[in-house]
């Protein structure tokens, strides 16, 4: 990460907090001025490709600088706006860049099959307005710009999937339900941060700490925690308040469902973290409380309830979606320990979970393009007619149930021992018995795909075939991943922990 910040000129390497958000967001508009859907996806490549490298660069300077403060206007904070980047964002910002630039390599042949050609240039500039909101929310430390950015990712997610309803109409009802939903959250949201600033005088999320940690807590801000939980639990798919995500994920087009997947509710999870540590404190009691009654046992919950849902799914996407709310659960449950070893397995289970969804979307999307796959039963035999795929499939598939080898093995490892160290003998059990529940769902599409016979044409097996290189090589990347990271786990566990020190200190 040094390496790239020496080869960047000077000046690019100062502002590159801001360039972070700027490059996407500009090239946008330019995208959607293409004329075609390949040179669009040339400029969404590009924004992909500069926001990777900038977000390993800010790794490189906090890793050796430590915080990194990003004025702008030259106005300092709490007056001015300011992009902060320290241990908690810059693991996302990294996770949101290499999953961004995977995922736009990946779309080409994905957007070409299932958007109009006239719609693919608006689509990519879709996914760049997307790209830089979840970038925004991500690196500012200004409380209503969260909201702001938090609003530019959602209107356009909104749209994104509703652009699904080309290949199945009920996208259209998913993306409406998302935009009531999503607005629903940003509206608690958006509340609660009025009261902090009704309760503090300012926005900017390290002086409203300041003026909460001299001056105490009211009946203001605790309602202000209170709406700023629900907005961000919903926004992160926190049972019950999950309702939307379901469909949204199996709906959308495969392209942004592999990228939804893999980064929506992280930097939502990100959001509620920040807000829990950096603005209120743990050790307040309304704070404290929510830690174990809100976050641990709706997380707890959460993860068996929709494991169980994921189970009678006929779609394989929305098995992975139900999947998805589990996942978030554990999270939550690492984050309700209260500790910094729960805090950090979440955040290990944040980066994780990425990888395993984010190889298994695109798997799907994969099956989807060649053979129109959208049920269980349609991935039978599979593992011999596109072997190069379903074997990436099958890594994510052990890795989101944690069998040995994969990273999801190495984060649920990690939340166990975080709960023995906390006397939680439950959430242990509740680990476990989650796991025998995603061995059910995941073996179902496993048997379908190694145990079944293939697709016959004329009474002939299909012959082998591979996904275009530009899907087989994210693809492959991510199956790597899950895997290399379970060998070497230090550089995550490392990003995980330095995270939550930054949080709790010595608590």
């Amino acid at each position: 990460m040094d390496i790239l910040a020496h080869l960047l000129p000077a000046a690019i390497a100062a502002h590159a907090p801001v360039l972070l958000v700027v490059i996407p967001l500009i090239l946008a508009p330019i995208a959607a001025l293409m004329p075609n859907g390949r040179l669009a996806w040339g400029v969404a490549l590009l924004a992909a490709i500069v926001a990777a490298v900038l977000a390993l660069v800010l790794l490189g300077e906090v890793s050796s600088a430590g915080v990194v403060s990003y004025h702008l206007g030259g106005w300092a904070p709490p007056l001015g706006i300011e992009y902060r980047v320290d241990a908690l964002n810059v693991p996302i910002l990294v996770l949101v860049g290499l999953i961004g630039l995977l995922c736009a390599i990946y779309a080409l042949p994905s957007v070409a099959d299932e958007i109009e050609p006239s719609k693919q240039p608006m689509f990519y500039s879709a996914f760049l307005i997307c790209f830089t909101g979840l970038l925004g929310v991500t690196i500012t430390g200004d409380a209503f710009n969260v909201f702001v950015f938090m609003e530019v990712s959602s209107l356009s997610t909104y749209a994104l999937v509703g652009m699904g309803g080309g290949k199945d109409r009920r996208a259209l009802t998913a993306s409406y339900n998302y935009l009531i939903l999503g607005t629903i959250g940003a509206t608690f949201f958006v509340i609660g941060v009025g009261f902090l600033y009704m309760a503090t005088g300012t926005l900017n999320m390290a002086d409203i700490a300041r003026v909460l940690a001299e001056n105490g807590h009211t009946r203001v801000t605790e309602a202000a925690f209170a709406f700023i939980v629900v907005g961000l639990g919903l926004k992160a798919a926190m049972f019950p308040l999950h309702v939307w995500l379901p469909n949204a994920y199996t709906f959308a087009p495969s392209f942004f469902s592999a990228f939804l997947a893999s980064t929506a509710t992280k930097v939502a999870f990100y959001v509620l973290i920040r807000f829990l540590f950096s603005v209120f404190h743990p050790e307040v009691s309304f704070v404290a409380i929510a830690f174990t009654w809100i976050f641990a046992v709706l997380g707890t919950v959460g993860m068996i309830v929709a494991s169980a849902q994921a189970i009678f799914q006929m779609d394989p996407r929305r098995v992975l979606a139900y999947s998805s709310i589990a996942q978030v659960g554990y999270m939550m449950l690492g984050l309700g320990m209260g500790t910094k070893a729960g805090l950090s397995a979440g955040l290990l289970h944040l980066m994780n979970h990425a990888m395993m969804k984010g190889v298994l979307f695109m798997a799907l999307g994969a099956f989807a393009l060649k053979f129109g796959v959208r049920s269980v039963a349609g991935l039978a035999g599979l593992g011999r007619t596109m072997p190069v795929t379903a074997s990436a499939f099958t890594v994510g598939g052990m890795s989101l149930v944690g069998v040995p080898l994969t990273v999801g093995f190495t984060s649920k490892w990690y939340l166990i021992i975080a709960a023995l160290e906390k006397g939680w003998w439950w959430a242990v059990a509740a680990l476990i018995f989650s796991s025998l529940l995603a061995l059910v769902y995941v073996g179902r599409m496993l048997m379908a795909i190694w145990m079944e016979e293939p697709p016959t044409h004329h009474g002939k097996v299909v012959a082998e075939t591979m996904a275009p290189w530009t899907m087989t090589v994210p693809l492959l990347i991510l199956a790597f991943a899950n895997v290399y990271f379970f060998f070497d786990s230090a550089p995550l566990v490392n990003l995980a922990q330095a995270a939550a020190e930054a949080m709790m200190g010595g608590r």
